[in-house]
């Protein structure tokens, strides 16, 4: 009895709030296809609220190599071995006037159709809003909220590394032999609270042609304080590098203490510093839209970008 009271009651709040449980069904069926797998379609806007939308499309136009990093907020229901998700929905809570919760089914279906038998179903929670009279997706199994929380944690990254290169270019990059550009190249070893431990070097290059031809370059590595405004602003108040010539271990084992190994071992490969600093550079490049595809140092031959 005390079931049979609840649907009924259930029923009489779909009903009086001018919606009907096959109505809301049907509805959060369509915001289904809407669920962003790998990219936020655009169509997307007119199925999702304002916030939400605006959230995840500040999160899918962040620098691509963050979503290598937290994939998973890339792909909210979908794996990477090509399937698609395959939605039921299974029933719909109305938790007052304008909210509802839609619980659902989720299988992944392979490109040719055909479901893996051994692959178990999973239940998600999409989230719906009524705004100007119609029911809106706001949410999907609370990743809103896991999204904001990764595009601050991503702002505060990006205003250091800005900081860091600011630094390079115009504290250090000023002693060099300057050319058209100064790009600067760096690996983060460590950061705690208020410093940073730091692998950096600094490039100056002209452009010719199709191609950065490299002027000077060279190697500062150590420890710089970070200081950071009441605005939110963030700059180098200073810096501790490693010392030149027969000084130079005794003062990197200093200055990086227990991140010795780690940053010893990064700054003695090559190969990962030539892959940070094409990687790094081939952002550079795209944010500021430069027609060039080569970098070349002198004397070796021209590298693709």
């Amino acid at each position: 009895m005390r079931q049979i009271t609840f649907f009924c009651f259930a029923a009489l709040l779909l009903t009086c709030c001018g919606d009907s449980e096959q109505q809301l069904r049907e509805r959060a069926v369509l915001l289904c296809q809407y669920v962003p797998d790998h990219e936020l379609r655009e169509q997307a806007k007119d199925y999702m609220t304002a916030d939400f939308y605006a959230v995840l499309d500040t999160m899918f136009h962040m620098p691509s190599h963050e979503a290598m990093d937290h994939e998973w907020l890339y792909y909210f229901v979908t794996g990477n071995g090509g399937s698609i998700a395959d939605f039921e929905v299974q029933g719909v809570e109305m938790t007052d006037k304008t909210h509802a919760i839609a619980t659902v089914l989720v299988r992944q279906q392979w490109e040719d159709g055909s479901f893996d038998a051994g692959n178990d179903v999973e239940q998600h929670r999409l989230y719906m809003e009524k705004v100007g009279g119609k029911w809106l997706m706001s949410d999907f199994d609370e990743h809103k909220a896991d999204c904001i929380r990764h595009i601050a944690i991503n702002r505060r990254e990006q205003a250091v590394r800005q900081a860091v290169s600011d630094y390079l270019v115009q504290q250090i990059g000023a002693r060099y032999l300057q050319g058209q550009l100064c790009v600067p190249a760096m690996t983060i070893i460590n950061e705690e609270d208020t410093c940073l431990w730091g692998d950096f070097w600094i490039f100056w290059y002209n452009i010719s042609g199709d191609t950065l031809k490299t002027v000077s370059g060279g190697n500062h590595t150590g420890k710089m304080t970070l200081r950071h405004t009441d605005d939110g602003a963030v700059y180098v108040s200073h810096f501790e590098s490693t010392e030149d010539g027969a000084g130079y271990d005794a003062s990197a084992r200093r200055i990086f203490g227990e991140y010795y190994d780690e940053y010893q071992a990064l700054h003695a490969n090559e190969t990962v510093r030539e892959a940070v600093r094409r990687e790094q550079l081939e952002q550079y490049v795209r944010d500021n839209k430069y027609d060039v595809h080569y970098y070349q140092d002198y004397g070796w031959p021209a590298q693709e970008l």
